[in-house]
């Protein structure tokens, strides 16, 4: 988790000042605000914690290879969110996407803490880029997704001139 745990301080570290009207503003009709990056980000890591759980719950095994997760944080390529992670356009206070973010960040660490290593190594589940994941993978991948979209909130606050 140290890579999420990098990953959250710098999140919340960017947001920390901005008020609920600044991060729910939208750069262009056609990008993401603020909100809706944060929103996308306890989405995808609530996602991926259920996931894992229910994998770690069942007997099946899937030995994968190792992905080349860091990959990530580039931004050139561009990856469209799977509907299940889409934003909604909802005002939101900062104050209630940190408690969000929180919680979900809470559940992933229990699991990274919970989990064996041998555990999370034999069960995988399929990833829109990388194929199939192992469990193992997964948790720092979140971390990894995080720190793209930080670079994502930078460039917001760029176009909306904070």
């Amino acid at each position: 988790m140290e890579i999420n745990d990098l990953a959250r301080k710098e999140l919340l570290a960017q947001v920390e000042d901005l008020s609920d009207e600044i991060i729910n503003q939208k750069p262009t009709e056609n990008k993401w605000s603020i909100k809706q990056i944060v929103q996308h980000l306890y989405l995808m890591e609530g996602s991926v914690a259920k996931t894992i759980q229910t994998r770690l719950a069942d007997d099946d095994q899937n030995i994968t290879t190792e992905k080349p997760i860091q990959l990530t944080v580039d931004r050139s390529k561009k990856v469209d969110a799977p509907d299940f992670v889409k934003p909604t356009s909802d005002f939101s206070t900062l104050h209630d996407l940190k408690s969000k973010l929180s919680a979900t960040h809470s559940a992933l660490d229990d699991i990274a803490e919970n989990a064996t290593e041998d555990q999370l190594a034999v069960k995988s589940f399929p990833h829109p880029v990388f194929g199939e994941m192992s469990l193992t993978q997964w948790i720092p991948f979140v971390g990894y997704h995080e720190l793209r979209h930080i670079e994502q909130i930078k460039e917001v606050k760029e176009q909306l001139g904070i």
